[in-house]
């Protein structure tokens, strides 16, 4: 038998009937994550999480919520659970915590909803994580739903961060760099290698080499800072948030010329001169 988030939430004295799950991941482009907003400033977190699409009020007609964040791995992390008291129109001027503009910016109607954290729930709040199952792109489901019935897969004793999931499964974005775990930054410093851009916006991939210093993460920070770290083919398109990924990591003994003929081959190997932005 299974451990179900729903044997936690009647343990706790709540009808599932009248729970809604809502697992927040990044949607767009945007600086912040909801899981480094959740783990940086949790009240700002709860913010970005009282605003909801008002005409996606049946969605969230339940008496409680509880509120998941996506984690850099692709796990699902609990972050509490809350009563809710109904909502008002959210004012012009507010502002998402997350993309930084006002709602007359994002031209949308929302509603912010009032609600009280339940704090019977906090022990579990950053230690128990649940399987969401394969509908990932449902991020909001009733927990008495069928698709509401997840299974508890860890709860450990304290927060832990996302532990590195290896240099070839590595995925992420350019915004999203600078809220990756600290272990995370650490291991991308300490190798070099071959890695892929791709455009979401123009379907277009980049090959590029690190050789240099603090390795992978040393050369996707001029990415961050300039948008093409002064590479041709990139300046040429309008900035992107590209999706960056590792083709090959390369041992600490190999000079840069070498890094740079591997670099060339996968260039060959992806044809991404003849259908990409490399231009040499």
């Amino acid at each position: 038998m299974h451990l179900t988030f729903n044997m936690l939430i009647s343990e706790g004295g709540l009808n599932a009937g009248e729970v809604r799950l809502l697992r927040h991941q990044q949607v767009g482009a945007g600086q912040v994550t909801p899981f480094a907003l959740w783990r940086d400033d949790p009240a700002e977190f709860e913010r970005y999480q009282s605003a909801q699409r008002a005409d996606r009020r049946a969605h969230f007609a339940s008496r409680y919520w509880a509120g998941f964040v996506a984690l850099p791995d692709g796990a699902t992390l609990f972050v509490g659970l809350y009563e809710i008291d109904g909502y008002v129109a959210a004012p012009d001027d507010w502002i998402d915590p997350l993309q930084r503009e006002t709602v007359a910016e994002m031209q949308r109607d929302l509603d912010l909803y009032r609600y009280q954290r339940l704090a019977e729930f906090d022990e579990y709040v950053g230690r128990l994580k649940i399987d969401w199952g394969d509908g990932k792109r449902s991020w909001s489901q009733r927990a008495d739903s069928a698709r509401g019935s997840k299974r508890i897969v860890e709860l450990t004793q304290s927060f832990r961060e996302p532990l590195f999931p290896g240099y070839t499964r590595f995925i992420s974005n350019l915004a999203g760099l600078a809220t990756l775990p600290a272990g995370w930054i650490a291991a991308l410093q300490a190798v070099r290698g071959i890695y892929l851009l791709t455009c979401p916006r123009t379907k277009e991939q980049y090959v590029g080499a690190a050789y240099g210093t603090d390795g992978f993460w040393g050369r996707w920070e001029a990415y961050v800072a300039t948008g093409h770290g002064g590479n041709e083919g990139l300046r040429s398109r309008a900035p992107s948030d590209y999706q960056i990924s590792i083709l090959e990591v390369v041992g600490s003994a190999l000079a840069a010329d070498e890094i740079i003929t591997l670099e060339q081959l996968w260039k060959a190997k992806l044809q991404s001169r003849e259908m990409g932005l490399n231009k040499n």
